[in-house]
């Protein structure tokens, strides 16, 4: 490539950012511009209209503002960079989402090191980049039809899948109702709400009523 590829790394972990700084700088089209260990500092570093990069690479998993509201936030801007989401988290559901969001790529970390530069010099063509295994998980369900269990995913992400009716549920377990009074609260039948219980456990990998009440306590739900 005869243009200079600019790249702005965020990650929390110093040694993650120093890694993949590494591998970039292995090839001579792409140069990294600084790096941020916070979400607040990457949303800072693109408003200043002194700095540019033409990438930015992102861990969804930081603190402050987490991946999801970096990229809610640049993509109000004009001069967006295109977004390579670097992640430990696999749920093929966050990889629907960030690309629903505008992302351009999502490569799991430890496959970072394999796919780094190629994805990088492929946002910048305008194409999308997945690392293989992410890859692997959209051809299946998308082209073989095929239902792909969920990965790995962050507990924030795992109570945005909650609809309405179930965060109501939840509130009301955790307020110590039991499943017939929360048919007869929400006029439902019992079947209904044991549905909905179920559906809780499993959307929010907890066993029991108690680990239902810990996730609407830290979310503040009650």
């Amino acid at each position: 490539m005869s243009k200079k590829i600019y790249v702005h790394v965020a990650d929390d972990h110093k040694i993650v950012i120093e890694g993949i700084i590494a591998v970039i700088n292995t090839d001579d089209d792409i140069e990294v511009v600084d790096y941020s260990l916070t979400g607040t500092q990457v949303t800072k570093w693109f408003d200043n209209r002194k700095n540019k990069a033409d990438v930015l690479v992102l861990d969804i998993n930081i603190p402050e503002l987490d991946g999801f509201e970096v990229v809610k936030h640049l993509r109000k801007k004009v001069n967006k960079p295109k977004i390579i989401i670097v992640s430990s988290y696999n749920d093929i559901r966050i990889v629907e989402e960030m690309l629903k969001l505008g992302c351009s790529g999502y490569i799991t970390k430890n496959n970072a090191g394999a796919h780094i530069i190629n994805a990088i010099k492929a946002v910048v063509q305008g194409e999308q980049y997945f690392s293989s295994d992410v890859q692997k998980d959209m051809l299946q369900k998308y082209v073989n039809k095929k239902e792909v269990p969920h990965g790995d995913a962050p507990e924030s992400f795992l109570m945005e899948t909650l609809t309405d009716r179930e965060i109501e549920v939840l509130r009301l377990i955790t307020q110590e109702h039991n499943t017939p009074e929360i048919a007869d609260k929400l006029n439902v039948s019992v079947s209904t709400i044991e549905t909905h219980r179920k559906s809780l456990l499993k959307k929010l990998k907890v066993k029991n009523a108690v680990g239902l009440a810990m996730y609407a306590i830290k979310y503040k739900i009650i």
